[in-house]
Formats: C-alpha cells, sequence, structure tokens
C-alpha cells in the first residue's frame, strides 16, 4: 500500500535489515507494531570479502595505525566501527584520525548520532601511490 498512513499514537519502530536491501518495506496493520524495515548503511559490503592490505611504504612513511586506518576507510566508518575493526581502542583511533583529518587525508561528517570518516581525494591518492589497500603482490623484482 502506497501513500501517508496515520499511526495515531502507536510509534514506529525502525528495522535495520540486510535482506530487503535495496528496498524498504513497512507493516502497518493491526495488530502489530508499525515498522518499517530498511538496509542498513554499507549494506553491500556485509559478504565483501576483504583483501586490503597496508602496504610497508605506507606504514613507514604515516606509521602502522595511521595507514591501517587509511586503508581501512574503503568506505565511510564511525571511530567505534574503525576500533573494533582494527583492534585499537575508540581513543587511540580517535586520536590517529585527528591527525589523518588535519593532514587533509580524511574528513569528517556527522550522520545521525555519529561522525563518519572517509579518504579525501588526497587520502585516495596516497593510498593508491603506496600500493595499500590491494592484495599483496606475488611477483618478485
Amino acid at each position: 500500500m502506497r501513500g501517508a498512513r496515520r499511526l495515531d499514537g502507536r510509534g514506529l519502530l525502525l528495522v535495520p535489515s540486510a535482506f530487503v536491501w535495496p528496498r524498504v518495506f513497512s507493516v502497518l496493520d493491526e495488530p502489530w507494531q508499525p515498522s518499517l524495515r530498511y538496509p542498513p548503511r554499507a549494506v553491500a559490503m556485509l559478504w565483501h570479502r576483504r583483501s586490503a592490505t597496508v602496504s610497508d611504504a605506507l606504514a613507514g612513511v604515516l606509521g602502522r595505525s595511521r595507514a591501517t586506518l587509511l586503508t581501512e576507510l574503503t568506505a565511510p566508518a564511525s571511530t567505534t566501527g574503525l576500533a573494533r575493526r582494527t583492534g585499537m581502542t575508540p581513543g587511540g583511533v580517535s586520536q590517529h584520525l585527528t591527525a589523518l583529518r588535519t593532514a587533509g587525508l580524511v574528513s569528517a561528517h556527522r550522520a545521525g548520532r555519529e561522525v563518519l570518516y572517509a579518504r579525501t581525494r588526497t587520502g585516495e591518492n596516497v593510498v593508491e601511490a603506496a600500493g595499500a589497500g590491494s592484495p599483496p603482490s606475488t611477483a618478485h623484482a
């Protein structure tokens, strides 16, 4: 059913679901709680196999932690999400992201209650030039 519907004070339950992507579904009929099922941010990456590696060259210039964070930012991510993925503390991630942001390698924007960080064009160029973010090469010189 399309169009506007009155909730009459019943509230609306928001349910993120990877299984509705890329659509949005609603349940508004009695006796159920009115709900809206929607695809969460970055759901397309859910089944994506991670193969990014941190190049030694990038780690030599930025330090291993900052290089790791810059390499991990293939899609916008929060401090908490990056901490979870890298094993660093949220405070440490925050400090490194501040340094990367000051250097112009990452940007930050608010999305609801969290701040999402993303590589800038300069950050993308640095990662690409260092050969980071791709599987390790098996070629020998």
